[in-house]
């Protein structure tokens, strides 16, 4: 039966990755109370409006060349640009690009001009961009230290007809949380949509989802190539962004949800996708001033801990599939462990032992069930020979032969079985989180979320690159652990067996390294306890 359950097991495998990588991450429909697209961009002029016309004046400003302000923490260095009070760069200044020490800060601003990030538009008949209008900034630069731990940038437009404009971002040392109000005097308050461009990093593997999500009572996520023309929704929203991996940008109405209306639209071939934020609320009193818009802004790293401490559901952004259940748990486990160990290839190591510890007796008893069964092989032999004509009384005996010594010819495979779920959900965890992203562990390992690779000098291994001694070892430990299992095939069938640790070498040679080592571990121990059982069991 272990052969068997390996062969079990690399099915398994193989069927998941290749639905996974078919059918994994399909786009989820938009609810019910969903709005007819042509609603969301543009709304009727309410009856009567005194300032309707006036949004619709364009004059020619004075020449005015738009300046860059500087914004710096101690987690971000920040561009905005008077043109629109939009975004230009935004650099983490805590996570590289790559592994080398010479790496550039990631960069969530992955536009130019005219699609950058944070334009607003006024939602009226027709609708007035102000994506490309001035500015003014009220300062030159905004640096935060550990004597001024929040600042306050100001950006003003005036407009025809003493209308003004004033975007006011509010800036905190030591978090990623931007605070944005928009503010209208000489017009009464109108809609308003703020607009998110971005478009897709690299991207990790074909089981990741990069692109326009948003958070309303559950997750969606947004299939650019799945949606044809515009996606819109209308509703309660918690929040609007776009992530990959790692990184989001998002966009969250403060205070009461109330009603938003939600645009997403590819704009061209590369990934450039274009997200509105609009505010619905009821006409405004006559004469009625003040804030239009309040919301909060995320630009930082899917970092499950601090998404939690901000609230509005952001932590919702970190969402590995159908393994979400599994895998949310280990996540928190190994940053558990990581608060002690503080690597976390030593993480991975406990957590191994932890669930190694956990299916112990289900592996012991297995292990036991299989050197039994191994024993009693020439009563099975016999049986086959004496009714091998007849199926019904062949099955009736093996059954009372099972019965008679106490064994079962499936439980080789449940502690495999078991593990699966863990071995999935670890996958997306090291694939997919922040927290093992360019983490090292020792020697050549210097990244767990990457395959495992020894660089050696003056030699380049064709398509690896680098030798993966990691993966070797494991597969070599599958090896001894199948040589030292019972087994109960034919000699034909275990040679054909033997070729099941190559192929899962080649299974996991572009694995995370992290999730090798979780395999090469789990086969040590699992030689441990079978030199156990093959000592001590009678």
């Amino acid at each position: 039966m272990d052969s068997r359950t390996i062969l079990a097991v690399a099915l398994s495998l193989f069927v998941l990755l290749i639905f996974q990588y078919f059918f994994g991450g399909n786009v989820r429909q938009a609810p019910k109370k969903q709005a007819p697209a042509s609603s969301i961009v543009r709304q009727a002029p309410r009856q009567g409006h005194p300032a309707t016309k006036k949004w619709a004046i364009e004059t020619k400003a004075p020449i005015y060349r738009a300046r860059d302000i500087s914004v710096d923490t101690d987690l971000y260095h920040a561009i905005f640009s008077e043109q629109g009070a939009t975004v230009k760069e935004f650099l983490l200044k805590h996570y590289k690009t790559t592994i080398s020490p010479k790496a550039l800060p990631v960069d969530l601003i992955r536009v130019s001009s005219p699609y950058l990030p944070l334009g607003l538009q006024i939602e009226s008949q027709p609708p007035l961009d102000l994506s490309n209008r001035v500015f003014k900034a009220d300062r030159e630069e905004l640096v935060l230290n550990k004597t001024r731990k929040e600042g306050q940038l100001s950006f003003t437009c005036d407009m025809p007809d003493g209308i003004e404009v004033t975007k006011t971002y509010t800036f905190h040392q030591g978090s990623y949380w931007i605070d944005l109000s928009v503010r209208v005097t000489g017009i009464e308050a109108l809609p308003e949509t703020l607009v998110l461009y971005n478009r897709p990093g690299k991207k990790v593997s074909r089981y990741t989802f990069s692109g326009p999500s948003y958070y309303a009572e559950k997750l969606y996520r947004i299939k650019l190539k799945k949606i044809k023309g515009r996606y819109s929704y209308t509703g309660p929203v918690d929040w609007l962004g776009y992530g990959d991996n790692y990184f989001i940008t998002a966009l969250i109405p403060k205070g009461d949800k109330g009603v938003w209306n939600i645009t997403i639209e590819k704009k061209d071939n590369r990934g450039l996708a274009e997200s509105r934020l609009t505010a619905l609320r009821p006409d405004p009193m006559p004469g009625e001033r003040g804030e239009v818009l309040s919301l909060g802004l995320y630009f930082g790293p899917k970092e499950i801990n601090r998404l939690n401490k901000l609230g509005h559901h952001l932590s919702k952004a970190i969402y590995f599939g159908w393994f979400d259940p599994i895998a949310k748990p280990l996540l928190y486990i190994l940053k558990f462990f990581y608060r002690y160990t503080r690597n976390y290839g030593l993480a991975i190591i406990v957590l191994t032992v932890l669930i190694k510890i956990a299916f112990w007796p289900l592996a012991q008893k297995s292990g036991r069930s299989m050197k039994t069964m191994q024993k009693i092989q020439p009563k099975l032999a016999k049986l086959k020979e004496k009714y091998g004509d007849d199926r019904e009384r062949l099955n009736k005996e093996l059954m009372q032969l099972y019965k008679t010594y106490k064994v079962n010819p499936m439980s080789g495979c449940l502690p495999m079985l078991v593990q699966i779920p863990v071995f999935f959900g670890l996958y997306k965890v090291l694939l997919q989180s922040i927290a093992v992203r360019h983490a090292p562990f020792m020697l050549w390992i210097n990244d767990l979320s990457a395959p495992d690779r020894l660089m050696i000098p003056g030699v380049n291994i064709p398509y690896l690159g680098g030798l993966p001694v990691l993966t070797l070892l494991m597969g070599v430990s599958m090896y001894l652990q199948q040589k030292m299992n019972p087994s109960s095939l034919d000699p034909t069938q275990a040679k054909v067996m033997q070729f099941l640790p190559l192929i899962f070498t080649f299974m996991f040679i572009n694995f995370p390294s992290g999730l090798v080592l979780y395999w090469l571990v789990n086969n040590v121990l699992s030689i441990i306890q079978q030199h156990y059982i093959n000592k001590f069991t009678a």
